[in-house]
């Protein structure tokens, strides 16, 4: 059991890593290195031995193991990332890197997404060194830099340059699960990620004949990217279930009293209510415009145009995205992946997704766990290259009205001091006997 130095710790933790910026804007600038050499002191004070590797100066991350008792056991990997998204001071209400403590609240960029995590992880080991305890198999703990843009730094370096230090790792957990859920109607949901859907992050170039705006010009590349973008963003992407979406959609049914009826899977989310928005943006892949740059002047027809698209596919749906796009994009629009990553699954039938759900459950006896499906992505699929079978699993337990998901990238980003004491309860639970 956590001891109190632990629910302490945690919260102090969290706050001291919100206060190191480490905002990542993309074409690597970030620099993850002093919270990631903040983590490894706190692990070596633990007695764990952290291992600091960088691809590129300043980006950061650290690996440790801790053995486990059981050495027949295979061994789970434990990760967070300790990069962020930028914040803008003066859109909040509190500097997003004070990590201030107020009125039972930690503020600041990371306290949901996903520093509040990293300090689970830590107090959680430091309390076990306190206390003498040894989990079952053996823990590898990743904090990694690069989560929020390419994972090349990261993830992607640690898997690719590094395999050995997950040697015997066949399953991980990660962020984005465990978190309450409230439906409106006083049940409390708790998802457990066993799945993500892929990364597809398009550049669209359409091509045309430069000229004078005066002139008539029936090739023109600006009027040829909007319709292509105008049609990807009207497109209706038909219905795909997964066997983790439709695990969660039976589960979801049973816990309402509503028959499962997956022929019909637009009418089943409109009688799931609130709770539908744990599954409706994935049944579907999904293409986003998000992105427009063309021409250098007013009165000057440019022969290119660039727009850029996030786009998602689900297990298994990654050809028909790419068929798709093709018909989509037409004749004069060429597309490419300017980010591709796998779509994920995981099999909610296996005994460490059972152990998740009595983690939870013994701390939170009145919620409900359902497997879902992440619309986005982790640096689990990274570690999938690895043959690792990942999970989400960042426990919270969050009063009413705390919109947990729309907090990630948000303004005034935060969390409860009690639901990081949750977190570190069922995550000490959870590691002790996965």
């Amino acid at each position: 059991m956590a001891d109190p130095r632990a629910l302490e710790e945690v919260v102090r933790f969290t706050s001291d890593l919100i206060r190191f910026d480490t905002a990542n804007r993309g074409g690597g600038d970030c620099r993850e290195r002093p919270a990631a050499e903040y983590a490894a002191a706190l692990l070596a004070e633990a007695g764990v031995e952290p291992t600091l590797l960088e691809r590129t100066p300043g980006r950061t991350n650290v690996v440790a193991r801790i053995e486990g008792s059981d050495p027949r056991a295979a061994a789970l990997l434990v990760h967070g990332h300790l990069d962020v998204v930028p914040a803008e001071a003066a859109d909040w209400s509190v500097h997003p890197f004070s990590g201030e403590v107020r009125d039972g609240v930690v503020w600041g960029r990371g306290a949901v997404d996903m520093k509040n995590m990293d300090a689970m992880i830590l107090a959680v080991l430091r309390a076990w060194s306190r206390q003498g305890v040894r989990p079952r198999r053996d823990l590898v703990v990743a904090f990694t830099a690069d989560e929020e843009a390419s994972a090349v730094d990261g993830s992607g370096f640690l898997a690719d340059r590094h395999p050995e230090l997950f040697e015997g790792c066949t399953e991980a957990i990660g962020e984005s699960g465990a978190f309450t859920f409230h439906d409106g109607a006083g049940r409390q949901i708790y998802p457990v990620a066993a799945g993500e859907r892929g990364t597809g992050w398009l550049k669209l170039t359409a091509h045309g004949r430069a000229g004078h705006g005066s002139k008539v010009n029936r090739e023109n590349a600006v009027t040829r990217l909007a319709a292509a973008v105008t049609r990807i963003g009207e497109y209706a992407w038909p219905l795909r279930l997964t066997p983790t979406v439709r695990a969660a959609l039976t589960e979801l049914a049973a816990l309402y009293g509503i028959e499962t009826d997956l022929s019909d899977v637009d009418g089943l989310l409109e009688k799931l209510g609130p709770a539908a928005a744990l599954v409706e943006a994935t049944v579907r892949n999904s293409a986003n415009p998000t992105m427009l740059d063309a021409g250098y002047k007013l009165n000057v027809i440019p022969g290119t145009a660039v727009g850029y698209v996030d786009g998602r596919y689900l297990p298994g749906g990654e050809e028909e995205f790419r068929v798709t796009l093709d018909a989509l994009t037409g004749p004069d629009v060429d597309w490419e992946f300017a980010h591709r990553e796998v779509a994920l699954q995981a099999p909610v039938d296996a005994p460490l997704f059972a152990r998740m759900r009595a983690a939870v459950e013994e701390f939170a006896p009145e919620g409900h766990v359902v497997p879902y499906c992440m619309s986005g992505g982790t640096d689990a699929k990274q570690f999938s290259r690895l043959g690792i079978t990942g999970y989400g699993f960042a426990p919270l337990k969050l009063p009413p009205g705390f919109d947990h998901q729309a907090l990630f990238h948000g303004v005034d980003e935060r969390v409860p001091v009690e639901a990081l004491h949750f977190g570190v309860r069922v995550l000490d639970r959870l590691l002790r006997t996965a």
